[in-house]
């Protein structure tokens, strides 16, 4: 198999999976037992513990500037990067309540997923589905995010930023890893999974390019 170097199934699992044997077929199953591989876990560990720290920075901010609206949040960088520009806006607080308290939640749940990958607990077919579906929730909430900060509040969060970064790579990674649970998705999910470093290469292109056309007129005068 190509892509993430492979755990023996013996070391992922305690005992043959049936219930998913019974959902998929004989070519596929040997497969998504392989996946998540422990080095998967250890990268979802990675990318939710920065989001998690982002996120926290950014709740413990916030809290701050509701408490002292004079507060000056040390993310505030210059006019284009600044935590408080964004923070003090309606989008900060889409649900009613600060974004960065979605985060805290979300991350968190991402660590957990990563922690039993990391130490072999069998993880479920339902369980990777629910990271996928959680994490493609995050990415379109990101991407509308990202279109508020750029083209309506004209400012980027650095927090935010860290945010998004971490967001990408684990969709992508996620919603590859379910598509390989599915006999009719998983030969195309395994040709983009051999890709999916292109593909994130090509999704964080997007973004810069962006930020770089949108407040060119700033960037501009830094050279």
């Amino acid at each position: 198999m190509s892509g993430d170097p492979t755990t023996p199934a013996d070391q992922v699992d305690e005992g043959p999976d049936d219930e998913l044997d019974d959902e998929l077929d004989g070519a596929v199953a040997p497969l998504v037992r392989e996946l998540p591989t422990r080095l998967t876990g250890a990268a979802y560990v990675v990318l939710g513990g920065a989001g998690l720290y982002a996120a926290l920075a950014l709740a413990i901010d916030k809290v701050k500037l509701l408490e002292d609206p004079t507060f000056v949040p040390g993310c505030n960088l210059n006019p284009v990067l600044s935590c408080g520009s964004v923070m003090e806006t309606d989008q900060a607080s889409v649900f009613g309540f600060p974004n960065p308290f979605l985060g805290l939640i979300g991350f968190g749940a991402v660590v957990a997923y990563g922690l039993l990958v990391v130490t072999g607990a069998r993880v479920t077919n339902a369980a990777r589905w629910g990271m996928a579906v959680g994490t493609v929730a995050g990415a379109v909430m990101v991407h509308w995010l990202a279109y508020q900060s750029m083209f309506v509040i004209g400012a980027l969060c650095p927090w935010c930023l860290l945010v998004w970064t971490v967001t990408l790579p684990l969709t992508l990674w996620s919603v590859l890893i379910a598509a390989r649970t599915v006999p009719a998705l998983a030969s195309a999910a395994e040709l983009l999974w051999d890709a999916r470093f292109l593909l994130l290469f090509l999704w964080y292109l997007g973004f810069i390019v962006t930020a770089l056309v949108q407040f060119w007129s700033y960037w501009q005068t830094l050279l």
